[in-house]
């Protein structure tokens, strides 16, 4: 009896050691798993992380190229500002924008900038064309314009842009006096060129309700008042002239070369008419020569039989 119960205490034993290290390594696996899990999620949390910090760095810098360019943009417009302000270089401003957008659509070839006239006056740029040139000028007046947007009175507003208006005038007459010279080879007329969008309107859309119409005025002397973008749409009118000249002298070329081609076509055909009637003389004759020269084989064959009888 009592073997009996050591034995059973023994085993009783032996299950609660083996039941706790099941425990154990159960315990074990388990924060095995968790640290695992811990481990997975601080990687997916480092690596959201570093990749917002990556995105933020990124418009950081983007903000900070967008700033320079808004900084280098104000710098920029406190230039131009100076440079409105005084009529020479104002006048150098519009020369300069004006050489730009021929350059960028005529060929070089095709204006000359500061074209000097006979009795000395300068028009900034002739737009060359071969039976005739565009005189433009790029000047324009803009000191009443700049008191008339710095103005806070509607009445000031209005006589300012008035006196606007008369120096608008003033300068097409004397681009009309100065530059259109049909005797020296311009058109009979010539082009205002206004480097300046909102100047174009105020001059001439804003003015249809006002009783100066300079648009009105312009094409009365001959002037053809034109922004940027109109300017463009000239010059590629243009071009697509010079484009169609360059055709038609290039048909014309290749109407010459196809005349001295069919001419050479035609010297060969008659010298290949006559040597194929040579070949067909030489095959005649050929054929002629054959024929005689079998019969001839035939009686030299006949006699060799007679002289060798059998």
């Amino acid at each position: 009896m009592t073997e009996a119960l050591i034995v059973i205490l023994i085993v009783a034993v032996l299950g609660v050691i083996a039941f706790l290290l099941w425990l154990t390594i159960r315990s074990q696996k388990a924060q095995e798993d968790l640290s695992a899990g811990l481990q997975n999620t601080i990687d997916k949390n480092l690596q959201s992380q570093a990749q917002t910090l990556k995105e933020v760095n990124a418009e950081l810098v983007r903000l900070q190229e967008t700033g320079k360019r808004i900084v280098d943009l104000s710098s920029d417009l406190k230039s131009l500002q100076q440079i409105l302000a005084s009529p020479k270089l104002r006048g150098g401003l519009g020369e300069w924008s004006l050489e730009k957008i021929l350059s960028a659509v005529l060929p070089a070839d095709s204006f000359v900038l500061q074209y000097g006239f006979r009795d000395g006056k300068k028009v900034d740029a002739l737009v060359k064309m071969p039976q005739y040139s565009v005189p433009i000028d790029a000047k324009f007046p803009l000191s009443n314009f700049e008191k008339l947007q710095q103005s806070q009175s509607d009445a000031e507003k209005q006589k300012l842009h008035k006196e606007f208006l008369r120096d608008v005038q003033k300068h097409i007459d004397k681009i009309a006096e100065s530059y259109i010279k049909p005797d020296e080879g311009t058109l009979d007329f010539a082009i205002m060129y206004i480097p300046a969008e909102n100047v174009y309107y105020e001059a001439m859309v804003k003015t249809a309700e006002d009783t100066i119409s300079i648009q009105d005025y312009a094409f009365g002397k001959k002037v053809f008042p034109v922004s940027p973008n109109l300017l463009y749409i000239y010059l590629m009118t243009i071009v697509m002239g010079l484009h169609g000249m360059q055709i038609e002298k290039q048909a014309a070329e290749i109407r010459k070369n196809l005349k001295t081609l069919n001419v050479s076509f035609a010297d060969f055909v008659s010298l290949w008419d006559t040597l194929g009637g040579h070949l067909r003389n030489a095959h005649s004759k050929h054929e002629e020569g054959q024929k005689k020269l079998d019969k001839l084989v035939m009686q030299l064959e006949q006699i060799q039989d007679k002289d060798n009888p059998q």
